[in-house]
């Protein structure tokens, strides 16, 4: 019999898009970012399909980083696989300049959703897909874990968040190379996969396959639900902490915030906690300066009350208790 249909993994991807897009509005613009690897790859050539079948139009980003000799040449070859052989329009090279702030990893990323965001806007389009998978959903699980910061941490990345969606965080990067193989799509493995001298890679060529090869297949599996798990947790917890801050707060003016002691005193300390980041940050403190350790000392000032001096923040803020009531506020408080 001869077989009917797409390969089974190119119809994985697309089922993953058509999903993903379920919502989107008819003619709207939907861009698919593509570094030309498996798995953007295989994101692209199924958007390409579903797309159209949707009423959706459909373009190609990709982002040249200028870390490497050829760079340009290979998003230019991107961007002409998305035009010429996916039909993908607009396919553009967006080329960025990385800075150095956090490390390589992070400011590669910065750099690239800042183009991202600015093409976007450009383009008026109203999703941009990634192609994060399940087995890179589980690398971000163990960093958090490694990182010790949180639930929210190891809720890993968000399937949605803004205009960007992530249809393939259920699907092994496997799929994702069988694909472009049914789909004779040949991806290209950036070097920078390979080079240990990046975390990321240290973990899924290094720290995950021993963890297979010791607890037995399955672990990204595994890992990518804990993640799901963990985000309905956070996601919940955050609301409670929302809904808990309202309370707690005497003022909702600009500037200084003002919480109640005894309100404070009767949340679980997980949402308490959530309760004093959230009035940091309306008071003007850095969000990504503001750590767990911060936290934890304002904390103090609730649960171990002894009469202590005001805490130091980031963002020149101190926190003090005063007669039953926490005051968040830039140094130093009248």
């Amino acid at each position: 019999m001869v077989p009917v249909g797409p390969h089974p993994a190119v119809a994985d991807v697309r089922k993953a898009v058509r999903e993903a897009l379920a919502d989107v509005r008819k003619g709207a613009l939907v861009l698919v970012a593509c570094s030309g690897g498996a798995d953007s790859l295989a994101l692209a050539a199924a958007l390409a399909f579903v797309a159209p079948r949707m009423g959706l139009r459909a373009g190609l980003l990709t982002v040249d980083h200028q870390l490497q000799p050829g760079s340009a040449e290979r998003a230019r070859t991107v961007a002409d696989i998305g035009a010429h052989r996916l039909d993908l329009s607009p396919a553009e090279v967006l080329t960025v300049t990385v800075g150095a702030e956090g490390g390589p990893e992070a400011a590669a990323r910065d750099a690239r959703y800042a183009a991202l965001a600015q093409a976007a806007d450009r383009l008026q389009a109203e999703a941009v897909l990634l192609g994060h998978t399940r087995d890179d959903q589980a690398e971000t699980v163990l960093l958090g874990l490694a990182r010790g910061s949180g639930v929210r941490s190891l809720s890993g990345m968000a399937a949605r968040g803004g205009r960007y969606r992530r249809p393939l965080l259920h699907i092994p990067r496997a799929t994702t190379v069988k694909a472009c193989a049914a789909l004779e799509l040949d991806p290209w493995d950036d070097p920078h996969n390979e080079d240990p001298r990046y975390t990321r890679v240290r973990v899924r060529r290094r720290i995950l396959p021993v963890l297979e090869a010791e607890l037995g297949p399955g672990v990204a599996e595994a890992l990518a639900r804990t993640a799901g798990m963990a985000r309905e947790d956070a996601d919940a917890l955050d609301q409670w902490a929302e809904s808990a801050y309202q309370n707690c707060a005497l003022s909702d003016i600009p500037g200084p915030v003002t919480l109640a002691v005894p309100e404070l005193e009767k949340l679980p300390d997980a949402v308490r906690r959530r309760v004093l980041r959230r009035a940091a940050i309306a008071a003007g403190a850095p969000s990504g300066a503001l750590s767990a350790t911060h936290v934890l000392a304002v904390d103090r000032l609730v649960t171990s009350w002894h009469g202590q001096k005001a805490v130091d923040l980031p963002g020149g803020l101190s926190a003090v208790r005063r007669y039953g009531t926490l005051i968040l506020a830039i140094s130093p408080i009248a």
